[in-house]
């Protein structure tokens, strides 16, 4: 009876163990996604565009799958500071915001040639469609996913997971300003006077104009349809990254 106590302490070391492994995880992708980005002239011109974009696409492929799967396994770890998922209408709201999280995690569908290196790969400015309400869609896009998740596990491991997953979205807000600022110098400076990181803000400021017929796309579409997919098979996804002891 004794050890008993330095066995639940034991126990709760382990669940929180796994609270600075998905932070691990996170920087380890963040320094490789960021890393390779920042390099990307210096790889360029050694291997080439096409060259260098697929090494760069299948080093986040690699380690993006590890980090996914361990997120999976581990999403109840900890403590549980809240549990909504009885209340009703969350289900609802969560499914929708992931979805809705998605839709502004789309710039890469819009130069899917460019990402397979089928074309030559190469750096945009863009100002249209839903640049006009953010600068940087991916970001917010990764908020909002962050959020709805976290409110329906309500894990201490999901709460440590949306901070590092926001804190390094952040950092890339900055980053890649940074490197879009080196690459156009004053294009970028003026395309950034003109739109706002926060979501609307540049809309409600009149320093931009949201245009509806720029959503017509057939990349839309195409998001749409992976978000169905996604919903369809997401218990599939959880089975199967729970056969994989990590």
């Amino acid at each position: 009876m004794l050890f008993t106590p330095f066995s639940d302490f034991l126990q709760k070391l382990g669940q929180y163990g796994s609270h600075w492994t998905v932070l691990a995880l996170i920087l380890g992708f963040a320094c490789a996604h960021s890393g390779l980005a920042y390099l990307r002239p210096w790889g360029e011109s050694r291997l080439g565009s096409r060259l260098y974009r697929i090494f760069f696409a299948l080093v986040s492929l690699s380690l993006a799958p590890l980090l996914l799967i361990y997120f999976f396994n581990h999403r109840y770890d900890g403590v549980i500071l809240w549990d909504l998922q009885a209340v009703p209408g969350i289900r609802t709201t969560v499914a929708l915001l992931s979805a809705l999280s998605f839709f502004f995690l789309y710039p890469a569908t819009f130069n899917l040639l460019e990402i397979a290196a089928i074309r030559k790969p190469e750096i945009h400015l863009f100002e249209t469609g839903i640049i006009r309400i953010t600068r940087h869609p991916q970001m917010v896009g990764q908020v909002i996913w962050c959020v709805a998740h976290t409110l329906w596990i309500g894990s201490s491991f999901m709460v440590v997971t949306s901070l590092g997953l926001i804190a390094y979205h952040l950092f890339a807000v900055w980053h890649g300003d940074h490197r879009l600022e080196r690459k156009y110098g004053q294009a970028f400076r003026d395309l950034k006077a003109r739109t706002s990181v926060i979501p609307g803000l540049a809309i409600l400021q009149k320093r931009q104009q949201l245009r509806p017929q720029e959503f017509f796309r057939w990349a839309y579409l195409g998001v749409f349809s992976f978000v169905l997919i996604l919903y369809a098979f997401h218990p599939q996804m959880v089975s199967a990254a729970s056969r994989v002891a990590w």
